[in-house]
Parts: C-alpha cells; structure tokens; sequence
C-alpha cells in the first residue's frame, strides 16, 4: 500500500475563546512566579526606554512562550491564541517582546545572568532539582562551550569561530546525577540547596586546563577532571611510563584475548603523579599538586 497524495505544511490556530494550547503553562508560571522570575527581571533588569518598561511580563512572557515550544518572535503568539487571555493578564504581542530583546546590549546580557542564577537558587529550594544519589556516586559539573547559530551581520557579539558558523560561542556548565536530568547552570551560580553534600566532579576539555579553573573548582571543594594541554612537561611525564604502567581501555570495540584474558584495545590508559603549574609560587600550587594525572595513549 503507498500514500497517495504528499503531505503539506499544516499550521494549527486555537481561536476559540474556550479553548487554550498550552494549559500546561499554569503550574509551570505559577511555580516560575513563586521562585521569583518576574520580581527578580524587575530588580536586577534595566534595559532603557520604554522598550524595557515592565522587564519582569516581558521576561516571564519570553520563558512561557520557550515552554510552550516557542524559538523564534513571531512564536510567541502561541501566547494569545484561543482562551490564553482567561488564564493569563498581560499577553504582549510578538512585535513588543523583540523590541525588548533588541535593546539589549552585552550589559544587559550580564544582568540576565545573575537573574537566572538567583532564580535557579529560588528554583532548587522549591524543587529537588538534584535527587539524592545511592551509594557516594558523583555529582557530574560538565564544562563546555557550544555554538549558537545566528543570522544577519548586525548581531553584536556573534563572530564565525572554530566551527566556520555565525554565531555566539557560549559556555555552559551542566549539572548531571546518575539518576537525574540533566540541569544547565548559569555561570556565576550560586551553591545550590543539596550541594555541600554531594560529591562534585568538575569535568572539563583541555580549555580549561588553567590554573585558575582549577583551583576554583579545588577551592570550592569538588574533585577535578580535566584533560591537560600536550605541553613539553607532559610529554615528558607520558615518556617516562613503562611499558607495564598502561593498561587497555574497554572501548566498545575491544577484541577479549581468551589466551591472556586481557582486552585487546587500540587505547591505553595509565595513572602518575604529577604536578601541573610548576611555574607559580609554591604556595599558589599545593592546592593542585597533590592530584594525580591520567594519560590515555
């Protein structure tokens, strides 16, 4: 049996007045409300002109619309289709919404910042964001960056980077448990409520293999992840292992040997001591000396 016909782009409009597409965005704004989004837009946002009059609507209309399935302007209009308006008060057309997000500048990027970070501490304390883990396992704080793609040649601060893609090279830090989803952090958040509990590995690419990454990461009492720079120093430290020192890797492709009851790999791991940014004062290094590094071949 074949279809007989080629399906077409079909669009859906709630425009009755009693029925609503998202009815699901009462508990999530009512719960977003109680952790304080719109207050805290209001306090820490100060975008000029009328356009930024009302930050905190405006702001808690943009994350109703992302909710609801939202990722561009003229998606937010899902906001005021059909009996939207009898669930919620002040619905702002799509036009209004860009003209916020227009006037901002880097500043006002920052200042976003420390209203998700402030709403995701309010957030935790009203939601177990991090599940309790069995056993001691890790709590996983996954560094990395990414690429957000834009368009158009007047996007301030968008630049073609490593990838040859227009766009904005942003850092995230991600909180993943072994049981939990995973949770995107702000930058400069806070600890959060469950926190000075759990045990934290900070896991990051060679980027961020600085001293000052990871003595903050020491510092604040988690343990340390990151993939070191191929520098001479460590090239030094690799040649110094024995033969013995390595062991294979079980990847997913490794071969058992039934003759000497090892995995056959082309990846070998081995673990020394090793003391990373000799070049600093003593006393600025002995928060990171004592660790021992990993080295895969």
């Amino acid at each position: 049996m074949q279809v007989s016909h080629t399906t077409r782009a079909v669009a859906y409009v709630f425009d009755d007045s009693n029925l609503v597409s998202s009815a699901g965005l009462v508990p999530a704004m009512k719960l977003a409300e109680k952790a304080g989004l719109r207050r805290l837009a209001d306090k820490w946002l100060s975008v000029p002109t009328d356009k930024g009059a009302n930050a905190g609507l405006k702001v808690a209309s943009l994350a109703a619309g992302m909710v609801a399935g939202a990722d561009a302007i003229d998606d937010m209009a899902v906001l005021r289709h059909g009996g939207m308006r009898k669930l919620f008060a002040h619905l702002y057309a799509p036009s209004t919404l860009g003209s916020f997000l227009r006037a901002f500048t880097f500043g006002h990027v920052r200042q976003l910042d420390a209203v998700a970070s402030r709403f995701l501490i309010s957030l935790a304390a009203l939601s177990p964001l991090i599940a309790p883990e069995p056993g001691d396992d890790y709590v996983f704080l996954d560094v990395d960056d990414t690429i957000i793609e834009v368009h158009g040649h007047q996007k301030q601060g968008a630049s073609f980077g490593y990838s040859g893609v227009r766009g904005f090279n942003a850092i995230l830090a991600t909180l993943k448990t072994v049981t939990g989803a995973p949770i995107i952090l702000a930058q400069r958040l806070r600890r959060l409520p469950g926190m000075e509990t759990a045990r934290v590995l900070f896991r990051a690419d060679s980027a961020f293999y600085t001293f000052a990454a990871i003595h903050a990461a020491l510092a604040g009492g988690a343990d340390v992840s990151v993939t070191a720079r191929l520098d001479s120093a460590v090239r030094k430290a690799i040649a110094a292992i024995p033969a013995a020192g390595w062991t294979p890797i079980k990847y997913t492709h490794a071969i058992y040997d039934e003759d000497t009851r090892t995995w056959i790999s082309d990846a070998e791991v081995a673990e020394i001591p090793y003391t990373a940014f000799t070049s600093r004062k003593r006393r600025t290094t002995s928060a990171v000396a004592s660790s021992c590094a990993g080295f895969r071949s």
